[in-house]
């Protein structure tokens, strides 16, 4: 067999090439009528998670395959497309729950203001469950990332028994300063106790050691540990931006001259007694 150069001439293909005899591809696979390869592995959990192989991938090793071979192209499929679509999917439903939770809060509070207080603390629950990946070192998967859906629907307890609780010491007639004090010392045992309270019933499962268990550590770690870091942020954040809200109304109120109904210093039904949360 003789191989054309570019000047024309004709050579044998043994001077040109390393001819070595072997097993050709059975079936040639296409795709948009592109020659497809597929390359699968198994991946040693012990060296490296395959969330960390795939970023590898995708950061280093296939974009400097592409730029040494001009019109290759990749995808991820299998179990990372169908991964990737769960989480669409996932972030989609989360986002329906958001607006639940709000709708919830907002009948509950008659306002449409103490429902984003609450809920502020959402995010900072989301980086507690990230820290706490990072210290017990478990990487984020998708069981993670169910934990945070449903601790989204858990750290807004805290507030809304904070917020409940200055609605209840305003409509006493206390100054926003000081309900929030009286609040803020009635309130922080029932927190600080809940909080614990579901740490330590999360705790056997984050320390379970049997395979079948294996699955379902990281969603525990995403729960107990975005509990923890978003109470902390609840007795910071939330009278903090409460105090914001009563200074940004009144400020509207003395410049406009018009007087919001405040629902939270609304008088409401004597009853005997208090309930303490």
């Amino acid at each position: 067999m003789r191989v054309r150069l570019p000047d024309g001439a004709e050579v044998p293909l043994r001077t040109v090439a390393t001819v070595r005899e072997g097993r050709g591809y059975s079936v040639i696979e296409r795709a948009d009528r592109r020659r497809v390869v597929r390359v699968t592995a198994k991946v040693d959990a012990e060296q490296q998670s395959a969330n960390q192989l795939n970023s590898l991938l995708k950061d280093d090793l296939l974009p400097a395959l592409q730029r040494d071979l001009p019109g290759l192209g990749f995808s991820f499929e299998g179990v990372e497309q169908e991964r990737m679509e769960s989480l669409g999917s996932l972030f989609r439903l989360m986002g329906v729950a958001m607006l639940a939770i709000f709708a919830l809060i907002a009948v509950q509070l008659a306002s449409y203001v103490q429902p984003l207080l609450i809920m502020s603390v959402i995010p900072y629950g989301i980086i507690g469950a990230v820290l706490g990946h990072l210290l017990t070192s478990y990487t984020l998967s998708f069981f993670s990332f169910f934990g945070l859906v449903a601790l989204s629907g858990v750290v807004v307890n805290d507030s809304l028994v904070f917020m409940d609780g200055f609605n209840r010491f305003r409509s006493q007639g206390l100054a926003a300063f000081e309900a929030l004090i009286e609040t803020g010392r009635r309130r922080f045992r029932p927190i600080l106790f809940t909080t614990l309270t579901t740490f330590a019933g999360l705790a056997p499962m984050m320390l379970e050691k049997s395979v079948q268990a294996q699955f379902l550590i990281p969603m525990a770690i995403s729960l107990a540990y975005g509990v923890v870091f978003a109470t902390a942020i609840t007795l910071l954040l939330v009278p903090a931006l409460a105090l914001i809200v009563e200074d940004a109304r009144a400020l509207i109120e003395r410049c406009t001259g018009r007087r919001f109904e405040d629902a939270a210093a609304a008088p409401q039904a004597e009853v005997e007694g208090e309930v303490q949360y």
